[in-house]
């Protein structure tokens, strides 16, 4: 199954499966962000991120691989008289021919091995002084039921970070927290947090 088959028949369902509000890491980290930036959303599913930065005035663009779900997120964008640039692709297919301020992701369900060319094409992106703002499930998540993948190469650990990135300062934290997005993400969870700037 691809990636858009997999979560257009997630998102295909009524409602947004995570929510409406924002990661809130990502959300937290909104102090950052310098006026005007420009943020890309990568893996931002149904837009949640998205529009929390496009109303707080940034410049946003929004990369999944499923189109049902950017066009709920285009839909939510019309009504609320929001303009956000949408690109519906496989991240494996992302092509690095612009910068951003920052990047972030939420819970992004990447191979194990397709992380490296992932991880270098992000780094590429960021403007001198960029960061990079995530959240994703530690490979210790397979203990919770509140969400995310079971299959452990979709899980991610500190080294992965770690191991990437060696130019740029780094805080990763690994953490148990409480989720609450939507029906997609509710309960304990153990998850991995990561500012990077280059």
């Amino acid at each position: 199954m691809s990636q858009q088959e997999f979560w257009n028949s997630k998102f295909s369902r009524d409602g947004f499966l995570y929510g409406l509000k924002p990661n809130t890491f990502i959300a937290s980290k909104i102090k950052l962000l310098k006026d005007k930036s420009k943020v890309l959303c990568i893996g931002e599913g149904e837009g949640r991120n998205a529009v929390f930065f496009a109303k707080k005035g940034f410049a946003v663009t929004a990369v999944d691989a499923s189109d049902i779900g950017l066009s709920k997120l285009k839909e939510r964008a019309k009504e609320e008289n929001l303009d956000i640039h949408t690109l519906c692709m496989d991240l494996n297919h992302w092509d690095t021919n612009e910068k951003y301020d920052v990047i972030v992701a939420s819970y992004l369900h990447m191979y194990k091995e397709e992380r490296t060319a992932l991880f270098e094409k992000i780094e590429e992106s960021l403007s001198d002084g960029a960061y990079f703002i995530g959240e994703f499930f530690s490979t210790k998540q397979v203990n919770y039921s509140s969400g995310g993948p079971r299959d452990e190469d979709l899980l991610y650990t500190v080294d992965d970070f770690k191991k990437s990135f060696l130019l740029c300062d780094k805080e990763i934290n690994e953490q148990v927290t409480i989720l609450d997005e939507g029906k997609g993400h509710q309960g304990e969870a153990c998850v991995i947090r990561v500012v990077i700037q280059k």
